[in-house]
C-alpha cells in the first residue's frame, strides 16, 4: 500500500478538531444508533487503521445496520492523544487506540497496552480473559466514564529505528528518540531524550531531524510508514512491548443504553477483532521483514547486552513504582505480576522451549 493513501490525514492541523465541539450524542430513533469512533491512527494504515473500519463494519453488518459505527481516523475529528477525552465526555461515542497514550489520565492505563517487561499477546488474553485483568481495567476506566475492551495486538514488536549502529549503553544518550508509554520513562532514565508522538507524525519528525530514532510497531507497519528512507539501522528485541493490545473504549452513557443482547455483541467483536488483528500481523510480519532486508538494504541488528540488561533492570523499577501510585494501581500490578510468573512459567516450558528446538532443528 502506498504510504501515501493512509497517510494524508494523519498531518491535519490541529485546528480541524474544533468542529469536536458540534459533536453530537449518538443519534438514535426507531431502535437504531448511530456512533461515532475516533481513532489514534492514520486512515487505513496497516493493521491498526484497517481494524478500526473492520470493526465498525462488523457491527453494523452483525446489527443489520440498526448499529452503525463511522470511523474518524487521526486529527479528523480530535487530535489522536484526546481520543481519550472525548469519549470519557461523550464529544465521541467511542475510541479505538493504545491505552498507553493515555497514561496522564492514570498511569495504570499502561498495563492494559503493554508494559515494559510484561505479558506477550497470549500471557495479556489469559490476564484480560480469565486471571482478573477485565475486572481491574473496568474498575480503572469506569473512573473516567469509559467501558474497555481489547480489540487488537500487535504482537512482540521491533526495538525500534536508530540512525547510527549502537554499540554499547553510552550511545543511547543523548539520542532524540520516539517513545510512548512506560519506554519512554525507562529511555528517560538512561539519557535519552523522549519524545510521544502519534505515528502520523513520526516520518515527518524523522525528516526534519527532530528525532534521530523511532519506535512504532513491526515490520508490516513500519514498511508502510517507510522509515527505511531514512534509518537503515532496525534493532530487536522490543523490552518494551512483548505484545501491545489495542482498545475499543466505549462512552459509559453509550454502553449503558445497550439492550444486553447488543452489550455481549460488543463482548464477542471485539474478541473476533482482538483475533484477527493480531493473525493479521502475524501474516504480514515476515514478507516484510524480508522486504525491508532484501530489498530496501535495512540491517538487523540486536541490541548490545549491556543496553539489554539496563533496559531491563530500568524497565522492572519503573513499572514497581507505577504499582505504588494509589491503591488501584498496586492491585492491578500485583494482579499483573501473578499472571506474569504463572503464564510466563508455561511459555518458557511450551512455547520459548519449541521455537528454541525448532531453530535448532531448521538450522541443523
Amino acid at each position: 500500500m502506498d504510504r501515501r493513501s493512509f497517510m494524508k490525514t494523519a498531518g491535519l492541523a490541529a485546528g480541524s478538531a474544533a468542529a469536536a465541539s458540534g459533536i453530537a450524542a449518538p443519534a438514535i430513533a426507531q431502535g437504531a444508533m448511530e456512533l461515532k469512533m475516533v481513532t489514534t491512527w492514520p486512515k487505513n494504515l496497516p493493521g491498526l487503521g484497517v481494524g478500526a473500519q473492520r470493526l465498525a463494519d462488523r457491527i453494523g453488518t452483525l446489527t443489520d445496520g440498526r448499529i452503525t459505527v463511522k470511523v474518524f481516523a487521526a486529527g479528523e475529528l480530535v487530535p489522536p492523544f484526546e481520543s481519550f477525552d472525548a469519549v470519557s465526555t461523550g464529544t465521541a461515542d467511542l475510541y479505538h487506540a493504545a491505552d498507553y497514550y493515555f497514561q496522564g489520565k492514570h498511569k495504570a492505563l499502561n498495563f492494559f497496552t503493554t508494559v515494559p517487561m510484561g505479558l506477550t499477546a497470549a500471557e495479556l488474553n489469559a490476564w484480560i480473559n480469565y486471571m482478573g485483568g477485565q475486572d481491574l481495567w473496568d474498575e480503572l476506566s469506569g473512573q473516567f466514564n469509559i467501558k474497555a475492551f481489547q480489540v487488537g495486538n500487535t504482537g512482540a514488536q521491533m526495538g525500534g529505528w536508530f540512525k547510527n549502529e549502537l554499540k554499547s549503553l553510552e550511545d543511547l544518550k543523548g539520542l532524540n528518540f520516539r517513545m510512548p508509554g512506560l519506554g519512554g520513562e525507562v529511555l528517560r532514565r538512561l539519557g535519552v531524550n523522549v519524545q510521544s508522538l502519534p505515528g502520523g507524525e513520526i516520518f515527518t519528525a524523522l525528516q526534519s531531524g527532530a528525532i534521530d530514532g523511532t519506535d512504532w510497531v513491526g515490520p508490516w507497519s513500519d514498511l508502510a510508514f517507510g522509515f527505511y528512507k531514512i534509518l537503515k539501522n532496525y534493532y530487536y528485541p522490543s523490552m518494551f512491548e512483548p505484545g501491545a493490545a489495542i482498545s475499543l473504549g466505549v462512552n459509559r452513557g453509550v454502553w449503558d443504553k445497550l439492550s444486553d443482547g447488543d452489550k455481549e455483541l460488543f463482548r464477542v467483536v471485539s474478541m473476533a477483532e482482538n483475533n484477527q488483528m493480531y493473525s493479521d500481523f502475524k501474516a504480514n510480519d515476515g514478507q516484510a521483514l524480508e522486504t525491508l532486508v532484501s530489498e530496501h538494504g535495512v540491517k538487523l541488528h540486536e541490541f548490545p547486552e549491556d543496553i539489554l540488561m539496563a533496559l531491563g533492570k530500568t524497565s522492572d523499577e519503573v513499572v514497581a513504582e507505577v504499582g505504588q501510585e494509589d491503591a488501584l494501581s498496586k492491585k492491578i500490578y500485583e494482579s499483573f505480576l501473578s499472571a506474569r510468573k504463572l503464564t510466563g512459567r508455561s511459555s518458557s516450558t511450551t512455547e520459548k522451549a519449541f521455537l528454541i528446538a525448532r531453530d535448532r532443528v531448521l538450522a541443523g
